[in-house]
């Protein structure tokens, strides 16, 4: 079970760091009429707290 959950935080992780890349690259763009339809910060923040959660889940904190 705790495998399942370790990769769960591995895999919200990842999504967190694709996130703030794309925030990233979403804020430097060319040109500024072009719109994002992904909230890139909303995305970063729930996959963190996600992480965090299966992290206290997978070392039995909850």
């Amino acid at each position: 079970m705790q495998e399942r959950l370790w990769i769960g935080v591995v895999a919200a992780v990842v999504l967190a760091a694709i996130a703030g890349v794309a925030e990233h690259r979403r804020t430097r763009r060319r040109d500024i009429d072009r719109v994002s339809l992904v909230p890139w910060p909303t995305v970063q923040f729930l996959s963190l707290i996600a992480a965090v959660i299966l992290g206290g889940l997978a070392l039995g904190f909850f």
